[in-house]
């Protein structure tokens, strides 16, 4: 894979991926773990990739997603049934539809939090007691430059009149200035 160094990571951008679970009651924070490993062994990919792991409002509490999170270095977002219910997912579940109120959990959570722009890499796996997916981040759009208009503190600034397309103009440099 270009651009992707020996720790699953993308070369300059850091972590790049967003992992959803979905878990039943009691699941412990070596299932979620081992389960999420074997999704990224999927995409060739190690947990340095993972920026997130995410999961539905009501399992927030569970001990072994939280504790995945904090074993990962990473935050643990939380998303409302309706909020999941609200992504298209490739495999939506009834089951899954009648305990948590939403068809799909780990799916649903990776992409929300992938964000706009985020694909479903690693569709949902399942072991006894979790589902993990994985979605990608957007890529970086590269360089950008600072935010212009109003913004915190006395430093604000006026936006710039944007710029016609065509060839950037020359730069000169003053003399004895690099």
């Amino acid at each position: 894979m270009s651009g992707v160094s020996g720790d699953g990571r993308e070369a300059g951008r850091g972590p790049v991926l967003a992992a959803g679970v979905g878990a039943r009651a009691g699941v412990t924070e070596g299932e979620v773990l081992a389960l999420l490993r074997a999704a990224l062994e999927t995409a060739g990919r190690r947990e340095p990739a993972v920026a997130v792991l995410a999961t539905a409002e009501a399992k927030a509490g569970e001990a072994g997603i939280a504790g995945a999170a904090a074993r990962l270095g990473v935050p643990l977002v939380t998303y409302t049934a309706a909020e999941l219910a609200a992504v298209d997912v490739p495999h939506p579940s009834r089951t899954v539809l009648g305990a948590a109120g939403t068809p799909s959990v780990a799916e649903a959570a990776a992409l929300l939090a992938a964000g706009p722009g985020g694909a479903l890499l690693v569709p949902k796996s399942a072991s006894s007691r979790a589902t993990v997916a994985v979605a990608r981040l957007p890529a970086a759009p590269g360089p950008q430059p600072p935010p212009h208009g109003p913004g915190p503190g006395p430093h604000t600034r006026t936006p710039r009149a944007p710029v016609p397309p065509g060839p950037a103009p020359a730069r000169t440099r003053k003399a004895g200035l690099p």
